[in-house]
């Protein structure tokens, strides 16, 4: 509640110091609270008995692990790969560029006819919800052919370690998905001392769509990732749209803290394709002390927006552009 009493243009050493003690507090405890076994903070979960609830509220048990994967979503496949089921997955969606391995995989796409999918003989098919809720005739085929259709995607840090435990019940790797969490902490444990000394921090604006001038929840996985790095977020009031990680923010707001903006982040991905030169271009962007400066970094939306472990290569490339002394060596 202290920090509602300093003004937003207070940016002097005392702000920066409690806003940042404050924010590694509340990341600290995000990280290392422990997932119980049926956790209450997701929509999907795994219960006592092993069922698994996912986000379209379905109740999946069991009985044995799935062994004949169909993923329609590259998170998916990143994640299936990691908990070592590279036999297991039998088709993979459009575009997959990660592992090099899913490349080589049967490509399935949610437009396909639902015959192309039985003839794979799935046990399995794991998409997301907006094919949930765009597509309900291909799914509602799939489980009339008795498939397992599961559909989830996490939208922050805590959600994603449900879905990795999720991920592996499903597939009889359970206790390697809460191995991966407990390496991930660590690494981001580690990560977080580089910068525990770093004083002062830099201010950071880190844009999701540029064209709408859309920023990222506080919560979302993109800021973990920049808070991570030691980076502290302007768009901190930033209100989600429709109950997603990313929030309108608007041209004014930024504009606003124009002197304060040390770097500008963008990513770069499916919806949002910028460019150094768009953004250095946009009108008004000329105020800000980023742009003045040169400061702007162009990243992956895949290492830093979709809930794989490469979620720390994220933190690493953010971590070398703020503070190269710091991050002169990847973790």
């Amino acid at each position: 509640m202290m920090l509602l009493l300093i003004n937003k243009k207070q940016s002097g050493a005392l702000y920066l110091k409690i806003l940042y003690l404050y924010t590694i507090h509340v990341a600290i405890l995000a990280v290392f609270m422990p997932v119980p076994a049926f956790a209450d903070t997701a929509s999907f979960k795994v219960a006592l008995d092993g069922t698994v609830v996912d986000q379209a509220g379905r109740h999946i048990k069991v009985r044995q692990p799935y062994a004949r994967i169909i993923s329609l979503y590259g998170a998916h496949t990143e994640n299936l790969f990691s908990l070592g089921l590279e036999k297991e997955i039998i088709g993979v969606s459009r575009n997959e560029v990660y592992p090099p391995e899913a490349m080589t995989k049967p490509v399935f796409s949610y437009h396909d006819d639902p015959e192309k999918f039985m003839a794979a003989a799935p046990d399995l098919v794991l998409i997301r919800p907006m094919i949930d809720r765009g597509y309900p005739q291909l799914i509602r085929r799939l489980e009339q052919y008795g498939v397992t259709v599961v559909s989830l995607q996490p939208g922050n840090i805590r959600e994603m370690y449900v879905y990795w435990d999720i991920l592996g019940a499903l597939t009889g790797k359970r206790e390697t998905a809460r191995q991966l969490t407990a390496a991930f902490q660590k690494q981001t444990a580690q990560l977080r001392l580089r910068v525990e000394t770093v004083y002062p921090k830099k201010w950071v604006y880190f844009e999701a769509i540029h064209k709408r001038m859309k920023t990222f929840t506080p919560d979302s996985m993109a800021i973990f990732v920049l808070e991570t790095a030691g980076g502290v977020n302007v768009a901190r009031d930033a209100e989600p749209v429709r109950n997603t990680n990313i929030a309108f923010y608007g041209k004014e707001r930024i504009l606003s803290y124009a002197d304060e903006i040390d770097v500008f982040i963008a990513q770069f991905g499916a919806m949002n394709r910028p460019t150094i030169a768009m953004i250095k271009n946009e009108s008004g962007f000329s105020a800000i002390k980023a742009i003045q400066n040169g400061q702007i970094l162009i990243i992956d939306e895949m290492i830093v927006s979709r809930p794989t472990p490469r979620l720390i290569q994220g933190v690493n490339q953010i971590g070398r552009f703020l503070y190269p002394e710091v991050f002169a060596d990847d973790l």
